[in-house]
């Protein structure tokens, strides 16, 4: 296990950001949270995670930071494995976040930097100057000083980039930023995952919208538990890759651009149990 004390591993340039191969993870139960994923995300990439509730998105990204190990199969960032780099930031979904906990945006955007600075040590002056470039970056350096609990959920999610960008991450993982947000906070988170992406990151979002997830992400990862299907919107989107991801919840309208609508009747949030 990686300590904050050890060097990180140097990235392998010709490796994808994420190379999965053969991923599982298995209950005690017997049955799988994940089944024998494999696929490769790539730099200058926005990728929506979609499927119904219990798909197994979350689990994904525990899996891909590290905080979960699988049960068979492999998870490479940058020719290693995740408890490996420090590159990779996971943003939980603010509904597991302890919101009423006494800190300050400075202060969470701080903890960025932690797994660069390392715990038993100060931040340097540079290291505030990274937190207060990443609040900039983010049009939220008038509320550095506030407690984070006092934001409205978009200032939070924003916040919550902050940290990432300080923490200069290069795989961004960011479980459902969008739910509960009004549209000019979801444009506004948009605008700043598409600089990341514009500056090299690879990121991932959860997101049960598949409009959102059409109209603004370069590939989609759709997801029940197995992988269903994998590349740009137009492709994943077909009739048939839906109704084999959301089963009775799909409704299919065909006409002669073969549209299709789709009501997902599970409810957003957290997935149902601690492995998705």
């Amino acid at each position: 296990m990686q300590t904050f004390l050890q060097h990180p591993s140097d990235h392998d340039q010709n490796a994808p950001p994420v190379q999965v191969k053969g991923l599982s993870l298995q209950y005690d139960s017997g049955g799988y949270a994940l089944r024998d994923l494999s696929f490769s995300l790539q730099a200058f990439q926005m990728t929506a995670v979609v499927g119904p509730n219990g798909a197994g998105k979350t689990t994904l990204f525990k899996l891909i930071s590290g905080t979960l190990r699988p049960s068979s199969g492999s998870i490479d960032v940058y020719g290693e494995g995740p408890g490996k780099h420090i590159c990779i930031a996971y943003v939980p979904q603010r509904s597991q976040v302890d919101l009423e906990f006494p800190v300050t945006v400075r202060e969470v955007v701080m903890m960025g930097r932690i797994r660069k600075i390392g715990f038993f040590r100060w931040p340097t002056a540079h290291d505030w100057e990274l937190v207060l470039a990443a609040l900039i970056r983010v049009g939220m350096e008038e509320y550095a000083d506030r407690q984070i609990g006092a934001l409205s959920g978009g200032q939070q999610q924003r916040v919550f980039l902050a940290q990432a960008i300080s923490q200069e991450a290069e795989v961004v993982l960011l479980d459902e930023p969008l739910t509960g947000l009004d549209l000019p906070s979801q444009e506004a988170i948009f605008g700043i995952m598409q600089t990341m992406r514009d500056g090299g990151t690879a990121v991932l979002v959860a997101t049960h919208d598949l409009n959102l997830a059409a109209e603004h992400f370069d590939q989609v990862l759709l997801l029940n538990r197995r992988l269903i299907a994998f590349g740009a919107p137009k492709i994943v989107f077909s009739r048939d890759n839906l109704i084999k991801a959301y089963g009775a919840q799909v409704h299919v309208l065909s006409g002669a651009d073969e549209t299709v609508v789709l009501a997902d009747t599970c409810c957003e949030g957290e997935e149902p149990h601690s492995h998705g």
